[in-house]
């Protein structure tokens, strides 16, 4: 009862200040909101929404279950998840986060998961997309298109590394998975068509029906996320002004200087916690730390994922009966076998590929690189807009047609 009561108290309290701290600070929170708002108006959105669709046709389609059939001797021995768990996994590297928390909810919801076996494939298939790594933050904050490579390489063998960890989570408790994994153990061709054209005929709604439920999903998906990107963007800023990350970011410097980073990395690595576009773009600008730990900050960053993102992920989890707990522990692990795998593989990736001496130089060969990196940032940025709004618009008409027809 006291824990309940504290836990009360706290959030009260935390809410009140920042509702005080945004009265006090308006323009600041309006400078946050906008950044927020940028951001998912020229990016996230326009670069999520084909994913987001496209996904929930090849469900509904049966050919996520196709894929699952044929990918099930793989992924059951190495994380111990049915074979969807591939699908979800390349379209959560290829689209980015959140998207792999929607596809887990969304099998979860078709009952192609259990509940443990969602709690695992959910903690390693949310990762960030190749056009952040290599567009916004290798290119776009540190202009050096060669430490895309490097970050890219961590990020997504760190997020191997989840996976395989996370295939012990669950133990016991999941005694379906092993009665189930048992039932075949041979694979056919035949069986996996079978099981695609089982998932299509029990989903009974025409095409039509299906790419407007696909639209309507996605773009409430995306809605919210947005929502979330502006809110922590504002909340990052706060915590600034309020003198509190610079606070916590003390505590840190002890810790960095005890593990030989530079301790001006402290505020960056904090504001990466909350939120990754930040948190990277303050990483880059300190001029103090070598590049190798810029990139390991960063690479932790990228892991972690920062509460924006993983606030956007319990907001779908909670949808279902997934827990949020394994995700968030896993995220701390993603983390720092990113930054682990940085250190590794830095002289044989890193070093070979450039002509630098840990200096922040654009080496001559990777221009040309950037500049592809630069021209699809640049394209997002001009075109995104344009597609945020025809898409919202054709949202609401679906939406309105269909409230129209449910009063008739």
């Amino acid at each position: 009862m006291l824990k309940s009561k504290l836990k009360t108290l706290v959030l009260s309290a935390s809410v009140t200040i920042f509702a005080a701290a945004l009265i006090l600070m308006p323009d600041e929170s309006l400078e946050a909101s906008i950044r927020g708002l940028d951001m998912w108006w020229e990016i996230v959105f326009p670069s999520l929404l084909p994913f987001f669709i496209v996904s929930e046709m090849l469900i509904g389609f049966g050919v996520v279950r196709f894929i699952g059939v044929v990918l099930e001797p793989m992924m059951r021995p190495l994380f111990r998840v049915p074979g969807v768990g591939g699908f979800v996994w390349a379209m959560g590297m290829a689209s980015g986060f959140p998207a792999g928390a929607k596809l887990t909810a969304r099998l979860r919801q078709e009952k192609q998961l259990t509940r443990i076996e969602a709690e695992r494939l959910v903690s390693f298939t949310n990762s960030s997309n190749p056009l952040f790594i290599f567009g916004a933050v290798s290119v776009g904050f540190f202009q050096n298109a060669t430490l895309g490579i490097v970050l890219a390489s961590a990020h997504y063998l760190g997020n191997f590394c989840v996976g395989l960890a996370m295939r012990f989570y669950g133990g016991k408790d999941d005694e379906t998975i092993m009665n189930r994994s048992t039932v075949k153990k041979r694979f056919f061709l035949r069986e996996a068509f079978s099981a695609l054209h089982q998932t299509r005929l029990k989903d009974k709604r025409p095409i039509g029906k299906l790419l407007g439920d696909a639209v309507t999903s996605s773009i409430q998906t995306l809605l919210m996320i947005g929502g979330f990107i502006i809110l922590f963007s504002v909340i990052n800023k706060m915590l600034y002004h309020l003198h509190i990350t610079t606070f916590v970011a003390a505590g840190f410097s002890t810790l960095f200087h005890l593990v030989h980073l530079t301790e001006q990395l402290s505020i960056p690595f904090i504001s990466g916690l909350f939120e990754i576009t930040l948190g990277s773009k303050m990483t880059s600008g300190v001029t103090e730390a070598t590049l190798l730990h810029q990139a390991i900050i960063t690479s932790f960053i990228l892991g972690f994922s920062g509460f924006s993102v993983q606030a956007q992920v319990a907001s779908i989890l909670a949808q279902t009966d997934i827990r949020f707990q394994p995700f968030f522990y896993a995220r701390f692990l993603h983390g720092a076998a990113a930054s682990i795998a940085t250190i590794i593989i830095w002289k044989p990736v890193y070093e070979r590929f450039s002509d630098e001496q840990l200096s922040n130089a654009i080496p001559v060969f990777s221009q040309q690189n950037a500049y592809i990196w630069n021209e699809i940032i640049y394209w997002l940025k001009t075109a995104g807009p344009l597609i945020t709004i025809v898409s919202l618009l054709v949202y609401i008409l679906i939406y309105s047609r269909r409230m129209f027809n449910h009063f008739d």
